[in-house]
């Protein structure tokens, strides 16, 4: 583990193991698919590690003010934690964040107060959520996207949004994988 690895998870564990354990879970399962990517990553590997694992904090009840993690998250990352700018970032911008952000009346806060990341380490951190499953296994995006939607309801924000995302969603898990296709080929 490296420094940044070492601070974020005993991190997002302090916030997320006890009030929500299959959150906490989930977390650990994102890093993990952060690791079997990360020769993709280069020197960006383990600043995705820690996004990975950081990415869902603002759903702790003494983190969510907005009810959008991933605002709440950042937030509580730039304000209180002093966290790498880029992973606070990356947890800003999670998933297609600006697609719920736009949804919930939120996109100009987002996007004002915090900057996208790279493309590659976009798609890397949703490719990393959107193929593990709520108990932090891995699953494929389309089995977890129809469960997002089971889980809070076709016609809910989220169920709205998630449906909303998923040609992105899908086309950041084409891209990824396509990268670690092409690293695979690669001579040693």
């Amino acid at each position: 583990m490296s420094e940044l690895t070492e601070w974020a998870y005993p991190l997002a564990e302090s916030l997320l193991a006890e009030p929500l354990p299959r959150r906490w879970k989930h977390s650990l399962g994102v890093a993990e698919r952060a690791r079997t990517i990360a020769p993709v990553l280069g020197q960006d590997a383990e600043l995705l590690e820690a996004a990975a694992v950081l990415h869902d904090i603002g759903y702790s009840p003494d983190l969510a003010k907005t009810g959008f993690h991933p605002l709440d998250g950042a937030r509580y990352l730039r304000d209180v934690a002093d966290a790498d700018e880029r992973v606070v970032h990356l947890v800003a911008h999670h998933s297609c964040a600006w697609m719920e952000a736009e949804a919930r009346g939120l996109r100009e806060e987002l996007e004002g107060e915090f900057a996208r990341e790279s493309a590659h380490l976009n798609d890397a951190l949703c490719y990393c959520d959107m193929n593990t499953t709520p108990d932090g296994t891995p699953t494929n995006p389309v089995d977890r996207i129809n469960e997002i939607t089971g889980r809070y309801g076709p016609d809910s924000l989220i169920g709205t949004f998630i449906r909303r995302a998923e040609p992105e969603i899908l086309a950041s898990t084409a891209r990824v994988l396509e990268q670690v296709a092409a690293a695979k080929r690669q001579p040693m």
